[in-house]
């Protein structure tokens, strides 16, 4: 089951919460064949294994991509699936 929201939780060296942000699936993959998740604005961008390990994506020049993230898993509630794939839908 493929997740379509998460929090990205970015902290600093003493673990201290310092920013969380909410993104969503996109249509495309990563280089590791997992989703690309990314914010309203498209500046973070985040590959995130079914497992939710974390790559953070630079989406411009001089950025410096965080290390220390957690992904949260969001429920579902009204987000849609950008693949097409209807999460309600059971196989026969």
């Amino acid at each position: 089951m493929s997740i379509f929201r998460y929090e990205l939780v970015f902290t600093d060296v003493t673990g201290a919460t310092q920013d969380v942000v909410v993104v969503e699936r996109t249509l495309y993959k990563g280089s590791g064949g997992h989703p690309i998740y990314t914010d309203p604005t498209g500046i973070i961008r985040a590959e995130i294994s079914d497992r939710g390990e974390v790559r953070v994506m630079p989406s411009g020049g001089h950025q410096d991509p965080a290390h220390a993230v957690r992904a949260r898993a969001l429920p579902e509630g009204d987000a849609e699936d950008p693949a097409g794939i209807d999460p309600s839908a059971s196989s026969a």
